[in-house]
């Protein structure tokens, strides 16, 4: 019975596995059954097996399973034979991670919806605040025609899939709820989905006026906020991004509200459905990119325990990507998803992890797909699922890219072995020799504080009262800086506890929640070291006046004037670099600060230190940059020091500003990460200091796109 107990998929509050009751690493890999010659199902699977797989992951598309309406086929050939796929699982000790939508993507027809669903009724489909359908592949998810054909998909398959759960001795030991969530909305159109009869727009009584009463009690009280004339709340329509005053700004913000709201109601009908249908193993969702992750808090909340979400790590899927291969900015990304998610209260997971590319220019090659493996580790990642391991040809002309889904994945459609099939073994191999990574931390040198709504504000942001600033300003300006420095950040939230055994460094535009203007207050009070930019909220949730962080630090809110060409100067620095900058300044520092910053062409004050009783210490830094100048790292490096973290004391550092090098550790095991991801050799020293013991490893060579993995021994001494 303890066996059985045990045996699944499990993760802890830490943010660890928990797989057959042991410690360890999620690592699963994309394997479609009704796509993989029924064949030679068994060979790729034992090829995955070999490759140090222990889970895999299949869609189940509605599509294939309901080709007519009411029709339903599980068994009348070979690529939906699905009961056969999961036996053979079992038999081969894998686990399946089960996706049967209703959504599929996967480069299907209809992304996996039956085509009659979306032809033959059409009332289902999103629509744009005009009304207009999105596309014919976007349907609005509470809509009541579409619940009850979905419902009706999931009384077929999930019968036959909880007879294969771990709880009945089978092979399935997650299950994931649609796909990518909300993305088949905003991808096609900058608005949320709009359909009137699903989100009760205009309807007495309907979702959306009612969201609206709820949150304003009165239409008067709605009438001020929005400087409008409504008679009611039925009168109210969405609107049309984007904002340009602040009235439309907080009216998008409350239909954005109310579509999170809406998408987390979805999420709770289909897992209920799961539930009553007899799916008790855990549920997972994939969030569809890292920016994406905060619009899933509402479906965490609603879901709570035995929910999972992870994340859709690409970096090269075609030519109108960004970059080819794994970069700074990809890692930057997969930094701050890893820790979005562990701060969520989950084991950081990418549950789509390039395997491969659905094009085949710009090529994707196994060494980046080795660096973007070992740089995901480095930053976090706890499981992941390699989008796709093996490839095959579309059932039914049911593919929307040709015949054959090859994907370049490591085992081609044909069942070819390719060299990123090699890159995975050995990959694997690193993990299982270093299991505890499955539990280790990042060590840091400092916090950046986490404000949940100004990373998923740019949908409302208007001139002048943009959250999204504070988010561009972090990820392009604090986290690149410190990493390019050698400094290690960790994120945390500022709506949880504030931690005052490091600096915490935050950014901050014109709004703030005033809960959290006085949780920074209490943070000085209690001792804590606060470094702010590149000005100080005036303004609470709602844009009403709110400068309680401001009143406490004895400051007038800084401004940016524009003015032209300013010659900065900061401590010994001079003529700081400001062209990719924005300046805030005062007229002088508060009473009782020193001012360690100036413009000396047009006067003000952009930086300046102020201590408090109790051990507290305030430094204010007005300047709006993105990392591209080294003197951004000495300006990050003094801040540090004054809030008392010198770049001697730095847990990881490397001599060579283009690499960068992460620390993780648990207990006494630790391991140092040296990250290379550029076209061209590069070669550093990376110092290690944990407490008193320091270790350095000099001349370090690393070739392009190279991620070094050094074991460290703590109890070392300078080597």
């Amino acid at each position: 019975m303890e066996n059985q107990v045990q045996r699944g998929i499990r993760w802890d509050a830490a943010g660890a596995y928990w797989i057959n009751g042991e410690k360890k690493l999620l690592c699963c890999g994309e394997f479609h059954y009704f796509r993989v010659p029924r064949q030679d199902w068994e060979r790729r699977l034992l090829l995955w097996k070999k490759a140090g797989g222990n889970c895999i992951a299949t869609y189940v598309p509605w599509e294939l399973h309901e080709p007519q309406e009411g029709s339903f086929a599980f068994s009348d050939c070979p690529a939906r034979d699905l009961e056969g796929f999961l036996q053979l699982c079992r038999r081969l000790d894998l686990f399946v991670l089960v996706r049967p939508g209703p959504y599929q993507y996967s480069e299907m027809k209809y992304s996996g919806l039956p085509e009659w669903l979306v032809t033959e009724y059409p009332q289902i489909l999103a629509r744009n605040p005009e009304g207009e359908i999105v596309n014919e592949i976007s349907v609005s998810y509470l809509h009541p025609v579409f619940l009850e054909k979905a419902r009706r998909w999931y009384e077929a398959v999930i019968p036959i899939l909880a007879r294969y759960t771990v709880d009945h001795d089978g092979p399935i030991a997650m299950v994931q709820f649609d796909n990518e969530l909300m993305g088949i909305h905003y991808w096609f159109t900058d608005a949320y989905d709009c359909n009137r009869q699903a989100m009760g727009i205009g309807e007495p009584g309907g979702a959306w006026p009612s969201f609206l009463r709820e949150r304003y009690d009165t239409i008067g009280s709605l009438n001020a906020a929005y400087e409008s004339g409504y008679g009611s709340f039925e009168e109210v329509f969405p609107i049309h991004p984007p904002a340009r005053c602040a009235t439309q700004s907080r009216r998008l913000k409350d239909y954005q509200d109310f579509y999170f709201s809406a998408a987390a109601r979805y999420a709770q009908i289909l897992c209920g459905w799961l539930r009553e249908l007899g799916m008790q193993v855990p549920i997972v969702h994939n969030s569809p990119n890292p920016n994406a992750n905060s619009t899933f808090l509402e479906i965490r909340d609603a879901l709570g325990e035995g929910f999972l979400l992870g994340s859709d790590h690409y970096y090269n899927l075609n030519i109108g990507w960004e970059q080819n291969n794994p970069t700074p900015q990809y890692a930057l990304r997969c930094f701050y998803s890893n820790e979005m998610l562990r701060l969520m209260g989950y084991p950081p997971t990418v549950f789509e992890l390039p395997g491969g590319s659905p094009s085949e220019f710009p090529p994707i090659a196994p060494g980046d797909l080795k660096a973007a493996y070992y740089a995901n580790t480095a930053l976090g990642m706890k499981g992941h699922n390699y989008y796709i391991f093996t490839g095959g040809e579309n059932p039914f002309h049911l593919g929307s890219n040709g015949r054959y889904y090859d994907f370049c994945a490591p085992v081609s459609a044909a069942g070819e072995v390719r060299p990123s099939y090699e890159i995975i073994r050995e990959y694997h191999a690193f993990l299982h020799e270093n299991e505890w990574l499955a539990g280790a931390g990042m060590e840091a040198d400092f916090y950046v504080g986490l404000d949940w709504e100004s990373t998923r504000s740019s949908f409302y942001s208007a001139s002048g009262v943009s959250r999204a600033k504070a988010w561009e300003l972090t990820r392009n300006g604090i986290l690149l800086t410190a990493f390019g420095t050698s400094y290690s950040p960790q994120l945390v939230e500022l709506s949880g506890e504030l931690p005052t055994d490091k600096p915490l460094m935050l950014a901050v535009f014109s709004g703030m929640e005033r809960s959290l203007q006085e949780k920074l207050v209490a943070f000085l009070k209690a001792g804590g070291k606060l470094v702010l930019a590149p000005t100080l909220p005036q303004t609470d949730e709602t844009g009403a006046p709110c400068t309680v962080l401001a009143d406490f630090l004895g400051s007038k809110i800084p401004t940016n004037d524009r003015r032209y060409a300013p010659v900065l100067m900061m401590d010994a620095m001079q003529d700081i670099p400001c062209s990719k900058s924005r300046v805030y300044t005062v007229e002088e520092a508060p009473l009782g600060a020193r001012t360690i910053g100036w413009d000396e062409k047009n006067g003000g004050v952009f930086c300046w230190e102020k201590a408090f009783p109790g051990g507290g210490k305030a430094v204010f830094l007005g300047l709006d940059w993105e990392y591209c100048k080294l003197e951004h790292g000495e300006i990050l490096t003094g801040l540090l020091s004054r809030c008392g973290k010198p770049a001697a004391s730095r847990c990881i550092s490397t001599s060579n500003p283009s690499v960068w090098a992460v620390l993780r550790r648990d207990g006494e095991k630790a391991m140092a990460f040296v990250l290379n991801l550029y076209s061209a050799p590069n070669e550093t020293d990376v110092t290690i200091t944990v407490g008193a013991n320091t270790r350095t490893f000099s001349g370090l060579k690393l070739q392009p796109m190279e991620v070094l993995c050094l074991p460290v021994t703590l109890a070392d001494q300078d080597a």
